[in-house]
């Protein structure tokens, strides 16, 4: 019997068992993000209005995002079916823990950038589709989140690569296009992959709902080329996730676009690539993850280790943050890859916190270089006396990508480095922390010249330096532009710092999800036992 055919027998046998009733909840975001990008896109020209739809639309999807969380967490993994076609040839979104609060806090994160984005975005770029965009790219990343169908999780990938893309490019300036090209290439391969990676899976197990690959897989023979197909999944999200050594698009691109977007993009699309890594290589193929796990943890390595020296060489802001992405998807690529049940907790922990974090360091910069006048670290100076609040933001969020108490990444760390030592991998649990120190050293030095120091390079020692405002700073427009970027960052800094101060809740979440990973049998029975069990 060919292998497809034996596979589709198992198939068959299972799709008898009866289907959960539908939870509306679990396509909601869904609808939310698809009508709210409508009706942005029906008030392009009326640029005063599309922020406040914006922001009510994302405020709304939070709540439902959190609804779906509070669900998942009472009764387990759910399951709807769309059009009642049963897995595994019908549409299935599949939401567990992991799933759910990455949706929510990618919610947050997004309605942060929507305030934000009231003072960054100009005329313009609202015309030619900063919210429509901004909701489009909710939609892709909600649908990877949710849903259960891996040739589906390719679809969303692309519905948020499209709008990646054209969020990228609002300005048309010529860093902007360049920055565009390198992205768009490395992301269209790394896509193009993913979908020959999805349709030699379906060619030997043919099936592509998630709950149905496992037990398929686990049906073939030994001969069966799997790990050809899990090797082509590593390598499409690693490029998503931006790892070492295909990693050059992310510093290429990340310092082009506007703060609101770098900010956004830094937060959520490369973990966007690090869930669908622990999906696919831990729940999907946990046996072939066991084959590459030492590939994984080299990558890990470089990956932060990279990262970090890139970043303390960089003199301008935004690409040094650009690197600093890149050192922190080391972090979770280490948590994959030792792949126990702490290790995923850490992962997901991670994950969190670095999309609050980053995204939260993006948008210090940008208020940095609205009061500055730049981005370039020799010009910079003096910050502290203009603002010390922004000054007192920069100091959290540099404590918390460092992993330094009472901050939300003191926690991640933690788990990441406990679960290496425990798995008897100190080399990766002593790189963790040295790629911390190193980010420490970097940050420290972001610090030292933006902000302590008296002025740019080439002014008097110790000397106050106060840089010129514009006329129309106390403008009512103006004043609602600063409103809405400290509302921002106060709400991501302050979430940083919850985290924390308070971790209790959130890594009972996370070690939720990472179970569900590991053992993957709650999942498979939301859609095929009609119960999902624990999260």
């Amino acid at each position: 019997m060919a292998v497809s055919d034996h596979a589709a027998d198992v198939s068959h046998a299972m799709i008898t068992t009866p289907v959960a009733p539908a939870d509306w909840l679990v396509v909601t975001p869904i609808i939310i993000t698809i009508l709210g990008g409508v009706f942005c896109l029906m008030t392009r020209k009326q640029t005063k209005i599309q922020p406040r739809i914006a922001i009510a639309t994302l405020g709304l999807l939070m709540l439902s995002n959190f609804g779906l969380l509070a669900r998942v967490m009472e009764k387990g993994v759910i399951t709807m079916v769309m059009g009642q076609w049963l897995p595994p040839y019908g549409i299935a979104f599949t939401v567990d823990a992991t799933g759910a609060m990455l949706a929510l806090i990618a919610s947050i994160v997004a309605f942060a950038t929507a305030l934000y984005g009231v003072g960054d975005s100009d005329a313009a770029s609202r015309r030619y589709g900063f919210y429509p965009f901004l909701m489009l790219l909710m939609t892709g990343v909600s649908g990877t989140f949710l849903t259960g169908d891996i040739f589906n999780l390719y679809v969303w990938f692309e519905v948020l690569l499209i709008s990646s893309f054209g969020l990228l490019i609002l300005g048309s300036d010529k860093a902007q296009l360049d920055g565009a090209v390198k992205y768009g290439i490395l992301n269209l391969i790394a896509t193009t992959l993913f979908l020959i990676a999805t349709g030699y899976l379906y060619g030997l197990v043919g099936t592509l709902n998630m709950a149905d690959i496992p037990r398929s897989v686990a049906a073939l023979p030994d001969r069966a080329p799997i790990t050809t197909v899990a090797m082509l999944y590593l390598l499409a999200f690693a490029m998503k996730a931006a790892a070492f050594p295909v990693n050059f698009w992310l510093p290429a691109s990340y310092h082009t676009p506007r703060i609101a977007v770098a900010g956004v993009f830094a937060g959520l699309l490369t973990k966007v690539g690090i869930y669908a890594l622990m999906r696919t290589m831990v729940m999907l193929l946990p046996i072939h993850h066991a084959l590459l796990a030492d590939v994984l943890a080299v990558v890990a390595v470089a990956t932060m280790i990279s990262g970090a020296l890139g970043a303390m060489a960089q003199s301008d802001l935004r690409r040094a943050l650009g690197y600093l992405v890149i050192s922190s998807i080391g972090s979770m690529l280490a948590g994959i890859a030792v792949s126990t049940a702490l290790s995923l907790t850490g992962t997901i922990l991670y994950a969190i916190h670095s999309i609050l974090v980053m995204t939260g360091l993006y948008f210090v910069t940008g208020m940095a270089g609205r009061m500055s006048g730049t981005f370039a670290l020799r010009q910079l100076g003096g910050l502290y006396g203009k603002s010390p609040l922004l000054a007192l933001a920069f100091i959290i969020l540099a404590m918390s990508f460092s992993g330094l108490p009472p901050t939300s990444g003191f926690w991640a760390k933690v788990l990441l480095v406990d679960a290496s030592l425990k798995s008897d991998w100190p080399w990766l649990a002593g790189s963790i922390l040295v790629a911390g120190f190193l980010t420490t050293i970097a940050l420290a030095r972001i610090g030292l010249y933006a902000f302590w120091r008296g002025g740019p390079e080439g002014t008097p020692d110790g000397t106050a330096f106060a840089y010129a405002e514009s006329a129309d700073m106390n403008a009512p427009d103006v004043t609602a532009a600063y409103t809405g970027m400290w509302l921002a960052l106060g709400l991501l800094v302050g979430l940083s710092l919850f985290i924390g101060l308070a971790p209790d809740g959130l890594v009972a979440i996370a070690r939720a999800g990472a179970a569900g990973l590991v053992d993957p049998s709650n999942y498979i029975g939301s859609v095929f036992g009609g119960a999902g069990g624990q999260p």
